[in-house]
């Protein structure tokens, strides 16, 4: 959550990011790992604050960023659990959504993000490459779909003028499905091809 005035800026970062996520991943990972903690902090730790503190808003996602960043970092092969966990989470939501309208039960939700952790441990290599793909993939399409101000996945509510992300939302946009499965599927093929090749 941040003043309203931010909603570009912020859409910026996240096409930037997912970019970097998206065709870098694997060989940029600890990076990839701060970026993603820096978003996760900043909305968590900005969310604890009053509608009407915009200063505390800003103050709030700039310190849980950081520390949302720096613990990602830290834990590396916690990272990568996560980015199993969040990309399982990512395609269950997205499933459940095409069979039936609303939010998936609590038990798919943890099911589908504890079986995308466990596989991530195993296939460490190809899933932090098509977990970064797609996962910086779906970021660039929020950022994209924020900077169009397309309905569906921000509200800013009007009497405060705050910027809420829903990250997981899908977009009313119909090409969003679509530019998400290509996005990811370039990605993944930039990866295993190029950036993928070496870590660094």
């Amino acid at each position: 959550m941040l003043p309203h005035v931010y909603e570009v800026p912020a859409a910026i970062v996240l096409i930037l990011g997912g970019a970097l996520a998206c065709f870098a991943g694997y060989r940029l990972f600890r990076i990839v790992l701060g970026v993603y903690g820096f978003i996760l902090g900043a909305v968590l730790a900005s969310s604890l604050m009053g509608v009407g503190n915009n200063v505390g808003m800003i103050a709030a996602a700039i310190v849980g960023g950081l520390i949302g960043s720096v613990v990602l970092v830290m834990a590396y092969f916690v990272g990568i659990a996560l980015v199993g966990a969040g990309l399982g989470a990512l395609i269950g939501h997205q499933i459940w959504t095409w069979i039936k309208p609303g939010d998936p039960p609590i038990p798919v939700v943890i099911g589908v993000a504890l079986a995308g952790a466990v596989a991530a441990m195993v296939l460490q290599r190809y899933v932090i490459i098509v977990g970064t793909a797609f996962g910086g993939a779906w970021t660039m399409i929020v950022g994209a779909v924020n900077l169009m101000a397309t309905r569906g996945i921000t509200r800013g509510a009007s009497a405060t003028e705050v910027w809420i992300l829903y990250p997981t939302s899908t977009p009313d946009a119909r090409w969003a499905p679509i530019a998400w499965l290509v996005l990811g599927l370039i990605g993944v093929t930039v990866q295993l091809g190029i950036t993928g090749t070496k870590r660094r």
